[in-house]
């Protein structure tokens, strides 16, 4: 009896542990409280009863599908991972940024160079996409380059506030390494009040609303998808970006379901040279706020007019962080037949790789034996 009671709390001891280390650092990790986001989010008309709102009526999850997804969780194995280590890119920093390019990081965290100004967006160096440090999605390659050695940076955007888009650690080293302000949706600031970056570097936008740095036009457009790092949703802004300089114009996803409001976007604001679209984690349980690779394809027209032959397509939301049940290599095999179809030109850079949208190069398949 003595030796079942000293294993018992040997378990016990060690499952507290495991327990400590799982929750260590969560008040940090989530953010400012939804008291301490309300004052800024109540300034936007699209705040109504304590939460933000799509345009169009959306679900974050098809009512009653919980229990099919714990089910697909359990029993997904190795899907949605690739068979080999995906391979990285050496990226490359121009002395003078380019009129349109882009270096991908993996997932969404894109270096985006416009009429020479450099614009870092939705950037994630953290092993994992999660509040806790041993627990949630981690990296299937490590990042490309160290944040210490990224060039010097104009502006740094977020998209919204998901942990697979603003990263409490990233955001932390680069307000300590770099100078460039944070342009965010409103209500998010709240999140880097609380992680201590300083003030006068945090710029809160609500949609259609825009800041300038020079000749840099930053402006927060509309996006239909949803925000929250704990159990509240709906607290701060989510959004997608329209970066333009005097002459070149980029288009910034971020995530987002479809929705036929990217035509109303590229009315007002296109065409564009290069579009950054999410292409992966979709599902039909979720459809309303991940749009799948077709859609992809369709919004890059929407915002240009309706034509689809115009400007560079590149995708993110994908290959870095495990998030959904299809396969790993099948966004980009979706995307491209659907690019083909519409006569859309795509480039699907490897992490790390950066990508010239008014010279596009001659690609390899690099993603097609991976899996």
């Amino acid at each position: 009896m003595k030796a079942k009671s000293a294993v018992t709390t040997v378990l016990a001891t060690a499952a507290l542990g495991w327990l400590t280390r799982a929750a260590w650092g969560l008040p940090s990790q989530i953010g400012a409280s939804r008291a301490k986001v309300r004052p800024y989010a109540a300034t936007s008309p699209r705040y109504r009863d304590r939460q933000f709102h799509n345009t169009d009526p959306s679900s974050m999850m098809l009512p009653g599908s919980e229990t099919g997804i714990v089910k697909a969780l359990i029993t997904r194995g190795s899907a949605g991972r690739p068979r080999r280590p995906i391979p990285l890119a050496t990226p490359l920093a121009p002395v003078e940024a380019a009129d349109a390019a882009v270096t991908w990081y993996g997932h969404s965290s894109v270096l985006v160079e416009v009429d020479g100004y450099r614009v870092l967006a939705d950037p994630v160096w953290s092993h994992r996409v999660s509040p806790s440090a041993i627990l949630g999605p981690s990296r299937m390659h490590p990042t490309p380059v160290p944040l210490a050695d990224l060039p010097v940076l104009d502006a740094i955007v977020i998209s919204h506030d998901h942990y697979d888009h603003l990263d409490m650690a990233t955001v932390q080293q680069l307000a300590a390494t770099q100078k460039a302000p944070f342009v965010v949706p409103v209500g998010l600031g709240a999140h880097l009040r609380q992680w201590r970056v300083p003030e006068e570097r945090i710029v809160e936008l609500d949609w259609d609303e825009s800041t300038t740095l020079g000749e840099l036009t930053l402006t927060c457009t509309e996006a239909r998808h949803f925000s929250g790092r704990g159990l509240v949703r709906n607290t701060t802004q989510w959004a997608s970006w329209v970066l333009a300089g005097p002459n070149r114009k980029v288009f910034f996803g971020g995530d987002s379901g479809y929705t036929p409001r990217f035509a109303d976007l590229g009315r007002r604001y296109g065409p564009f040279d290069l579009t950054l679209l999410p292409v992966g984690a979709y599902d039909t349980r979720w459809a309303d706020i991940h749009m799948n690779p077709e859609e992809a394809v369709q919004t890059h027209a929407d915002l240009n007019g309706g034509d689809t032959g115009r400007g560079l397509l590149v995708p993110v939301h994908w290959a870095t962080f495990n998030l959904a049940f299809h396969s790993w290599s099948e966004p980009i095999v979706r995307l491209l037949a659907a690019a083909q179809e519409k006569g859309t030109p795509v480039a699907v850079p490897m992490p790390g790789q950066r990508i010239d949208a008014l010279k596009p190069t001659a690609q390899t398949p690099w993603w097609s034996a991976l899996g």
